[in-house]
């Protein structure tokens, strides 16, 4: 009976804090998403050029660099942006932005450096360029390795996410802090569960997309 009733009142706060869990929700994926975009435009390219114009310094400058950032905890991080950039979403997704880094660029050069250097030599004879070896050939073979970094970095991504409620960004994380504020259940089951949802709805769309494009090819 009790559980019936608790049942019940969950279902009723869900109905009345609907638009606030929607707009949380939004905020969420928001930053989630700038981030992991940044994080494609900078890494890819970059993961690219040092797979193909390896240089033993430059390569291991870039690692340590990247790394670096993942070694900083991800609350500090958060707290180094405030008097850099203020609070709210900004310096939210300029952390998390540099905690996508390692990720993407380990796995974008691993997929490219995987490629039989036999297969690139055949086409540089059949006259392909730099930039057709790149999309045709490289792309497509190191894809695998690029969406297995994509996917592990959206899952922490979406997680770290939680805490930029703590500079003011908003998101998932919001709902949890308030409700560890303010003692109500409610409001951290939700958020919680929101927040691994999410995470696990996005590695899933991801993993088809994968499939589809392996299947394509």
């Amino acid at each position: 009976m009790l559980q019936s009733k608790a049942i019940t009142d969950y279902m009723e706060f869900l109905h009345n804090r609907y638009p606030d869990i929607l707009t949380a929700i939004m905020e969420h994926i928001t930053i989630s998403l700038i981030s992991i975009l940044l994080g494609v435009l900078v890494a890819v390219p970059l993961g690219i050029l040092l797979a193909n114009h390896s240089v033993k310094w430059l390569n291991s400058f870039v690692f340590t660099i990247a790394n670096l950032f993942q070694t900083i905890p991800s609350l500090a991080l958060l707290a180094i942006m405030i008097p850099l950039f203020g609070i709210g979403m900004k310096p939210a997704i300029i952390a998390l932005f540099l905690y996508s880094l390692l990720p993407i660029l380990r796995n974008t050069y691993a997929g490219f450096t995987s490629v039989d250097q036999s297969i690139l030599q055949a086409a540089r004879g059949m006259g392909y360029s730099s930039l057709q070896r790149i999309l045709q050939i490289q792309l497509p073979l190191a894809f695998p390795y690029m969406m297995s970094g994509l996917r592990m970095t959206m899952v922490y991504i979406i997680s770290w996410t939680t805490l930029a409620a703590l500079i003011g960004a908003g998101g998932l994380g919001q709902m949890i802090v308030s409700g560890i504020g303010v003692n109500k259940e409610e409001l951290i089951i939700t958020g919680s569960l929101a927040a691994i949802l999410l995470a696990l709805l996005t590695d899933r769309m991801l993993s088809l997309i994968e499939k589809k494009f392996s299947l394509n090819r």
